[in-house]
């Protein structure tokens, strides 16, 4: 007995001694399709809780898939992402956020790609 650690214990919070199991998986739970359904993206749900669930999920399987299998993520998914897009655009008025950020992003690269193209043109004789 003179082997007792000589720091007093905490005593447990009575809150968790009334609910043996706990509310949320830990972090470092080795199922991870109950963490996905329980710690996805809020993005992911927002396209989830839209008309073109079936679409994304398509969309996200495909990804997954060629991640997965170290394939080319464009050419793989080309026509999920097209059911995808053309889904969404059928669905415009909940979609609109994320097809108007879609676009701004296109405008970016287009003005990026002509810069580029100046920058060239003027460079060649």
């Amino acid at each position: 007995m003179s082997s007792q650690n000589p720091e007093p214990k905490q005593s447990p919070d009575p809150e968790t001694l009334k609910d043996p199991e706990p509310k949320q998986p830990p972090e470092d739970s080795p199922n991870e399709e109950s963490e996905e359904e329980e710690g996805e993206c809020g993005f992911c749900l927002f396209m989830k809780a839209g008309g073109c669930k079936e679409s994304f999920v398509g969309w996200e399987n495909c990804i997954r898939e060629a991640e997965e299998n170290k394939e080319d993520i464009v050419e793989k998914c080309f026509e999920a992402t097209s059911a995808l897009k053309k889904c969404m655009e059928a669905h415009a008025d909940y979609y609109e956020p994320v097809l108007r950020a879609e676009k701004k992003a296109e405008e970016k690269v287009v003005k990026e790609l002509e810069k580029e193209n100046e920058k060239e043109d003027l460079g060649s004789p």
